[in-house]
């Protein structure tokens, strides 16, 4: 796990997130306004976000390329049967 820190390339970027999980995109769902995006995290742990088409091109995403889940949430739900 990465610690508040990311380095994408000339610069710092400091997050107050603390779950940021670095991973590998392993599919994009490209529609007609929104990519659905499912990085790998770990062997067969996925996660997926729903982003704009700008957003998944401004971050130059990439199947194969690496990429970051970052989770802020003030809520975080579980169930179970």
């Amino acid at each position: 796990m990465v610690s508040g820190t990311m380095i994408p390339g000339d610069f710092e970027m400091k997050l107050s997130a603390r779950n940021v999980l670095k991973g590998t995109v392993v599919s994009i769902a490209t529609g007609a306004v929104n990519s659905e995006v499912t990085i790998e995290i770990g062997e067969e742990v996925h996660i997926t976000s729903i982003i704009t088409n700008k957003s998944c091109e401004n971050l130059r995403l990439r199947v194969g390329g690496e990429a970051y889940a970052v989770v802020k949430a003030s809520d975080v739900m579980l169930a179970a049967d």
